[in-house]
């Protein structure tokens, strides 16, 4: 025989209880949030920034590197043509004819050519370096700013994380606690309606004859069922959950 598990009716009244409460945790979390502000947001996108920025200083000198390697290539190939040059010139001191004399000349001119276009491409390669030299220099000096930007705002929101963690892991308790006293589907309803406004209000009182989410009037009707609390009642305007005042008073955190 398989046994049920017996799972608590709630009543309607107790229904709007529970999910006040799991407003009012959620609601002191998000006091805690503001209180980190755009910190989080500030540092996650500096620190991509930061990546962004180490990744191309470390581009542009292996590209410096990639160039004074070329430079030491081509001073190289300047030595080699002047050994050839000193070379071509004893041989053509013992020469036995115009023929060999016209070909070592050829040779020696050859040289010549290659050393002249080796100093232009080391004249070209310096300024390339410098100019390189100069935006590595920059985006250093950015990189630099950057990380102490960075290193202040960690600081800051360490700081704030430190004098809130334990208060924001009671509450992240709690609210885990209150939610599963609150059935799924109206669970789904309230992080709908709470996740559609920026003060993050799904559950709200009536004040003062208004919903205290959007302050549009409430007839007296509605409120009058409100106040009896024998269905989950909501806005015609926002759509927000809404409760009488006694009620809003009776639970606290």
């Amino acid at each position: 025989m398989i046994h049920m598990a017996n799972v608590k009716e709630y009543s309607i009244e107790e229904k709007l209880i529970n999910l006040l409460q799991v407003q009012k945790v959620d609601s002191k979390l998000d006091e805690i949030k503001v209180l980190k502000g755009e910190l989080p947001i500030e540092v996650r996108e500096l620190e991509d920034e930061i990546q962004g920025l180490t990744a191309r200083v470390t581009r542009i000198e292996e590209e410096i590197n990639g160039i004074s390697e070329f430079i030491s290539d081509k001073e190289n190939a300047i030595k080699e043509s002047e050994a050839l040059l000193e070379k071509y010139k004893k041989q053509s001191d013992n020469v036995k004819n115009n023929r060999e004399y016209e070909a070592l000349n050829k040779e020696m001119e050859l040289q010549d050519l290659d050393i002249k276009l080796a100093r232009k491409h080391i004249s070209d390669a310096v300024q390339e370096r410098d100019d390189k030299a100069r935006v590595l220099e920059v985006a250093r000096k950015n990189l630099n700013v950057k990380d102490a930007n960075l290193k202040h705002k960690l600081s800051e929101l360490e700081k704030i994380i430190a004098e809130t963690e334990k208060e924001e892991n009671q509450f992240k308790a709690l609210s885990a606690q209150a939610r599963e006293k609150v059935d799924a589907r109206l669970l789904t309803s309230y992080d709908r309606i709470r996740n559609s406004y920026k003060n993050g209000l799904a559950v709200v009182s009536i004040v003062r004859d208004a919903c205290g989410g959007c302050f549009n009037a409430i007839p007296p009707q509605r409120q009058s069922e409100v106040r009896q609390r024998k269905k989950i009642l909501v806005c015609e305007n926002c759509g927000r959950i809404l409760i009488d005042a006694e009620l809003e008073a009776q639970v606290t955190l």
